[in-house]
């Protein structure tokens, strides 16, 4: 599943192309997706000038005068930015084709991606709710131990609340316990404010590294441009059970968490 930094990579390769270009023409062909697509999108949008793009936790919105376009990636999907219109595919559900007419095109075998319309940004349902983003300065050390305090459950599970924090998945919550030494079956409430501070540290600098290297691809995720990312090559213990740490040369072992799974170092991160 695209997590933050593969949303934060799609993002960055749209900024340039898209913003400031006004919408040509919107082709629905299957609106059936994670909601329904709304059916007056062609209507809603055409000759409308997307004015900026941004990011909410694994969200991608596309800014315009009277609203703003949602767009998630679901577990398979992803935007391909074409130069011009090009026939589509099985599994092309949306298209925004632009002044330029370069067209954007939303690609999603499983159909669990969502293109949603608002008004109102800041109270829609699936943005309401969301916790911090790690990447701003508010999210530190003293912030997170405030929250932690109250948290009885596996420090793993606590940093992927999309409630507390968003868009820490499941590959850089791995990576980032890992970096700052902390056993991911570890009670959120146990970590003291130093441990914390590092932490907070490690999230920002695994989710940074990722951005740098273009996200992960494992299986479905491929930048606008249709390449790859490599964050993957970087891994310490996310998908390595058994293999030897990159550090002390233990063996990699994982469990499940919530239905997730965990990788950890039993020496580097024994406490």
């Amino acid at each position: 599943m695209p997590e933050l930094p593969e949303v934060e990579t799609t993002l960055r390769g749209l900024e340039r192309p898209l913003a400031g270009r006004a919408v040509a023409q919107v082709t629905v062909r299957n609106p059936a997706l994670r909601w329904p697509v709304p059916q007056n999108l062609d209507a809603l949008l055409r000759g409308k000038i997307v004015r900026r793009l941004s990011r909410r936790a694994k969200y991608l919105l596309l800014h315009f005068d009277h609203g703003a376009l949602i767009v998630h990636l679901g577990m398979s999907g992803r935007l391909c930015h074409l130069q011009a219109f090009e026939p589509p595919g099985k599994h092309d559900h949306v298209d925004l084709r632009f002044d330029n007419g370069a067209v954007l095109r939303l690609r999603d075998p499983r159909r669990f991606g969502a293109v949603l319309w608002t008004h109102d940004v800041a109270h829609h349902p699936v943005l309401a709710q969301l916790g911090i983003e790690p990447l701003e300065e508010t999210f530190d050390g003293a912030w997170l131990h405030r929250q932690l305090r109250a948290r009885s459950c596996a420090i793993k599970q606590a940093i992927m609340d999309g409630h507390l924090v968003v868009g820490v998945g499941n590959i850089y919550a791995s990576e980032s316990l890992f970096r700052a030494r902390i056993n991911p079956k570890l009670s959120a409430n146990k970590l003291s404010r130093p441990r914390c501070e590092r932490l907070a540290q490690e999230i920002k600098a695994t989710l940074n590294d990722a951005i740098r290297a273009g996200g992960s691809s494992l299986r479905d995720f491929f930048g606008v441009d249709g390449n790859p990312g490599y964050f993957q090559q970087e891994y310490h213990v996310y998908s390595r059970a058994g293999a030897p740490c990159k550090i002390c040369d233990s063996a990699i072992k994982t469990l499940k968490q919530g239905q997730r799974s965990t990788f950890y170092c039993p020496r580097c991160q024994v406490r």
